[in-house]
């Protein structure tokens, strides 16, 4: 019996998170003393795959059918029930897909579902998994009794360490037909030029303290000099400031990031709710009681049109200078 992580690519690139997600399968393979092996469905550069082995996978099953190039969660679902059979544990990245396709592979395959997993499963007095609660301000402790678990692993859980190795490959048919397939794409956009919010290492956001759209300049600047992504507080994106992609919070995206700046967010618990995960926090207001500076690492009480620029103007000359 092996573990399974399920693979995700955009544009021929395995995803940060699926990444993780083999990771995560190959060390709890080791703590269980079987094998990690991928999933992986449509179009998928060849290379990336047996890369994979660099993290502990030792083979990739690959259905190839380009008709999985788009999201269909009845049809991934069916598939990877199918290909992940005979294993103990499936692992699936807990991002806006794997929460789609988590709790219904866990109910095709009469698994037992931990969503958000936050560490690696421990097996004394059984099979144990920790997961973040209340908005992280609690860690839950969940047994799985199930044969067969499914873990939704929270993306940016876990640094990587890779390795040496090479994923063997091997063509697969997951049995599902044309049938299977019943979401209708009419049409598809894509943004270019900008990091991926959730796939983010770095993050720069605002909020109402920039008082109107057109103060975002300098925190698009600074994102770029950085590599970040930009994003905002629900009320910005509510008064159409900011395009609702970039909304964090409890009612939208959840971030993880190694490093979060907010700039002119008061930090309401909605908001932390999305961001609490992140590595470290740092905090830009002119208000020394907002509740935000109470869950930074780093806070700065000023203002962020005189901040904002010099931090612009310091990051840019130590880039210049570790080049």
């Amino acid at each position: 019996m092996s573990v399974i992580a399920y693979i995700e690519s955009n544009d021929n690139k395995i995803k940060k998170s699926s990444l993780e997600a083999a990771y995560y399968a190959s060390e709890t393979a080791k703590i269980m003393e079987t094998e990690a092996i991928a999933v992986a469905l449509g179009t998928h550069d060849a290379s990336e795959l047996a890369n994979l082995g660099q993290l502990g996978i030792t083979k990739v099953l690959h259905d190839s059918n380009p008709k999985f190039d788009t999201f269909d969660s009845g049809a991934i679902t069916k598939a990877i029930a199918s290909i992940a059979s005979n294993s103990d544990v499936v692992v699936i990245s807990y991002n806006q897909n794997g929460k789609a396709i988590a709790p219904r592979v866990s109910v095709r395959m009469k698994a037992g579902l931990i969503p958000g997993a936050s560490a690696l499963p421990s097996l004394e007095g059984g099979f144990n998994v920790s997961k973040n609660v209340f908005s992280g301000k609690a860690i839950a402790h969940y047994q799985v009794n199930t044969a067969k678990k499914i873990i939704a692993l929270t993306p940016n859980t876990l640094q990587l360490i890779k390795g040496e190795g090479t994923a063997t490959i091997e063509s697969v048919s997951s049995g599902v037909s044309d049938a299977d397939f019943t979401t209708v794409i009419k049409g598809i956009e894509k943004t270019s030029g900008t990091v991926s919010l959730t796939e983010a290492e770095l993050v720069v956001s605002a909020g109402r303290g920039l008082k109107g759209p057109e103060n975002w300049g300098m925190i698009e600047e600074l994102a770029k000099d950085m590599g970040a992504a930009t994003a905002c507080s629900r009320a910005v994106s509510d008064v159409h400031w900011r395009p609702h992609h970039e909304h964090v919070g409890q009612t939208g995206f959840t971030v993880r990031p190694n490093l979060y700046i907010a700039v002119g967010i008061s930090g309401a618990i909605q908001h932390l709710a999305g961001v609490n995960g992140s590595k470290k926090i740092v905090v830009i207001n002119t208000d020394s009681e907002a509740p935000f500076f109470k869950a930074a690492d780093y806070g700065v009480v000023g203002d962020a049109f005189v901040v904002v620029p010099k931090l612009i103007e310091a990051y840019k000359k130590f880039k210049a200078n570790s080049y």
